[in-house]
């Protein structure tokens, strides 16, 4: 059977559950979302590097609620990561349902004394693997006449990020990416919603070497990854465009509105200066 046919969903089944796709699904907000969709009876398919956390972690949620949960191992840094994920749906005639673009990772420092192929990864993985695989599943859920996408960027997306400079860019690909879509599908029966989350209880800092994690995750204003992960789900439930998870970070995300980018990028590169200052923290 040909991709078309398997990945555009020509045929309606008559399944008992809708299927979810959930990338960078073993840790953080990826994995909290895993469990809440397990949760509400999806089905699943994990999508991470790690595959011996993601084999544990879709046992687990199959068991306790009785769910089929399908782990993929696959390198969306890689250019053909994105391609291996969608033959093993094809593989599988698996309908996506729900996409779930979360993979994503960042790296902290100066650009120009940066390593290359970790910030053209940054590209591939929040960018290039994002819009791949919305692509190729968005069709098939328009000839449906139903089906939801969920694209987690960041509160960065809103202003440059001066000593993270790609990772603010490609955060600010998908904020715009998502909304463009999000008018483009009206009517059709399928809504894009962009989750926008703050300093997030996650690896994410640790893997982009922003110092000491234990000394970034006593600030006030950072946010466990089950609730971030559960007010994005309740807005992608609703078909809501944006998403940005507390208070303080929806304040934040707008004022940035009310300055210059110039401004903005000044007060980015103030607080990744005292960042820096963790680094090597006790």
């Amino acid at each position: 059977m040909s991709r078309a046919a398997i990945l555009g969903g020509m045929a309606e089944a008559a399944t008992v559950r809708e299927t979810a796709l959930i990338t960078g699904a073993s840790g953080g907000i990826g994995e909290a979302l895993s469990k809440i969709f397990a949760s509400r009876n999806y089905d699943l398919v994990l999508a991470a590097r790690s595959g011996q956390k993601l084999s544990r972690l879709a046992a687990q949620l199959a068991e306790q609620h009785r769910v089929r949960a399908e782990p993929v191992s696959v390198d969306l840094a890689a250019s053909a990561g994105s391609e291996q994920l969608l033959s093993f749906l094809q593989a599988r005639s698996i309908q996506v349902d729900v996409l779930v673009n979360n993979a994503g990772f960042g790296a902290f420092g100066p650009f120009a004394e940066s390593d290359l192929r970790e910030q053209l990864g940054q590209v591939q993985v929040n960018v290039v693997a994002l819009t791949h695989l919305t692509r190729e599943l968005l069709p098939g859920m328009i000839r449906r006449g139903r089906g939801r996408i969920l694209n987690v960027a960041s509160t960065a997306a809103f202003q440059p990020g001066p000593m993270m400079a790609v990772y603010y860019a490609t955060k600010a690909y998908v904020l715009s990416f998502s909304e463009a879509l999000w008018n483009e599908l009206d009517g059709t029966g399928v809504t894009v919603t962009c989750l926008c989350p703050g300093p997030t209880r996650t690896d994410f800092m640790a893997r982009a070497r922003m110092g000491n994690p234990s000394v970034l995750a006593k600030s006030r204003v950072m946010m466990d990854a089950d609730e971030v992960a559960r007010r994005g789900f309740e807005g992608l439930q609703k078909g809501r465009r944006l998403v940005i998870p507390g208070l303080l970070n929806k304040i934040l995300a707008h004022s940035t509105r009310l300055g210059s980018r110039g401004l903005s990028a000044r007060v980015v590169r103030r607080i990744m200066k005292g960042i820096d200052a963790t680094r090597g923290a006790p």
